[in-house]
């Protein structure tokens, strides 16, 4: 009896402490994508404040992604350095310093200074999340660990919008930055106040000592640079970020073009695929954690529907709402291959090494933002609408495929040894 009294309170204790931390982790990281977001729905003003071009904004986008993309392979180093704690702390702060910098911008040179600051506070997350994620959480929890991080991404995205336009509508942009910088001060003091749910510094000693008593390496180098693996994943995150920059960045204009919509409907378009991608995101953590399929079969099932749905969306061949619906529903797909490409990826990483691998793997996701913005954006302005859907059901193929070799790969290097 007493033992299974003390199996029964030692379950319940490791179920609070990796609920503490996905919750702490799960709040940071959406926080971090509301900061991604936080200067493009203030374009309007900040275009007619300043008198800026849709160039001159849309070259703060790219400085922002450029930064994060850079600066994300650095940071991976960092976290395996130091920690990941006291890497997210510094980027909730750099959050709350580019707000602070955007509000009391004179002109556009501090809106620069402000993307740069947002880009590196940016960059070191996903290594600094999936650090701590796959660390600290139990092995039967680590699919909705997964899942409830990639839900609080959309949610983040979604929020972004929504809550920058009402209250620069409201109380004005600038105002609206200055409850930005408490909302990321606010979340730095709750991070700090659960700092020990986050905290990987053991965990971190114990994987380098296994991994150096079992090979004999250091695995503080770059020798993990030379896994084709590495790369493969990479090369994934970069197409399926075309895909997904895609939708977010153009569906609205794109269906307005191709199908006539109105602006108000055609915006619900972007607003559906986050939320069937976040309902998607729930699905796909039962996926991993009860092995449903190989991570990489699931990724294939997903994206290929995608896929489908939004090559059917670019004929617009069922109308307007037909056309919007397909583009809405798409998103499911995407949410549900979501934790399976982290678990695909924590496979594939080498022990002492998450934040390294991760920081490089994740740049490949900046990379396909920077990159996507002016290529879709020189299809809207000459005409071609219908390639936006086109081009993100390619990428979305392009991104299957590269997860199959990537699961190949790793199933012979599994068998060779």
């Amino acid at each position: 009896m007493s033992s299974s009294v003390t199996a029964t309170d030692s379950g319940a204790s490791a179920f609070r402490a990796d609920a503490t931390t996905i919750g702490v982790v799960s709040v940071a990281h959406g926080t971090s994508h509301f900061f991604q977001l936080l200067l493009p729905p203030l374009f309007p003003w900040l275009g007619r404040e300043f008198s800026l071009s849709f160039a001159e904004l849309g070259t703060l986008a790219s400085l922002f992604y450029l930064t994060s993309a850079i600066g994300q392979a650095a940071s991976g180093f960092v976290v395996d350095r130091v920690g990941a704690r006291v890497v997210m702390f510094a980027a909730l702060a750099l959050f709350a310093t580019a707000a602070l910098v955007a509000g009391l911008a004179t002109g556009y040179v501090m809106l620069v200074i402000a993307s740069v600051l947002l880009g590196l506070g940016n960059a070191s997350f996903h290594p600094v999340d999936f650090s701590i994620l796959n660390q600290r959480i139990s092995n039967e929890r680590l699919g909705h660990a997964y899942s409830a991080h990639g839900l609080s991404g959309t949610l983040g995205y979604a929020a972004a919008t929504m809550v920058m336009v009402l209250l620069a509508e409201r109380i004005g942009w600038r105002n609206a930055l200055f409850v930005a910088m408490v909302y990321a001060l606010c979340v730095l003091a709750l991070t700090f106040l659960f700092r020990t749910a986050i905290d990987t510094h053991h965990h971190r000693r114990n994987a380098s000592a296994a991994t150096t008593m079992s090979t004999g390496a250091d695995t503080s180098g770059l020798a993990f640079l030379r896994n084709p693996v590495v790369w493969l994943c990479f090369a994934f995150f970069f197409a399926s970020t075309i895909s997904s920059a895609a939708i977010q960045n153009f569906s609205t204009p794109a269906l307005q073009a191709m199908v006539g919509l109105p602006l108000t409907l055609a915006a619900t378009a972007l607003t559906g695929y986050l939320v069937c991608s976040a309902i998607g995101q729930l699905a796909g953590g039962f996926a991993v954690s009860r092995r449903w399929a190989d991570p990489e079969r699931v990724i294939a099932i997903a994206l290929t529907s995608s896929a489908v749905l939004l090559a059917l969306a670019a004929t617009a061949l069922g109308g307007g709402i037909a056309t919007l619906a397909l583009v809405i529903i798409a998103g499911f797909g995407t949410g549900i291959a979501g934790p399976s490409r982290d678990l695909l990826i924590k496979r594939a990483t080498p022990p002492g090494a998450t934040g390294r691998v991760y920081g490089t793997v994740y740049s490949g996701l900046d990379a396909g933002l920077a990159l996507s913005a002016p290529i879709f954006g020189w299809m809207l302005d000459h005409g071609m609408p219908r390639s936006v859907f086109f081009g993100a059901a390619l990428a979305m193929v392009a991104a299957t495929l590269i997860s199959v070799t990537i699961g190949r790969r790793m199933a012979a290097a599994a068998t060779a040894t």
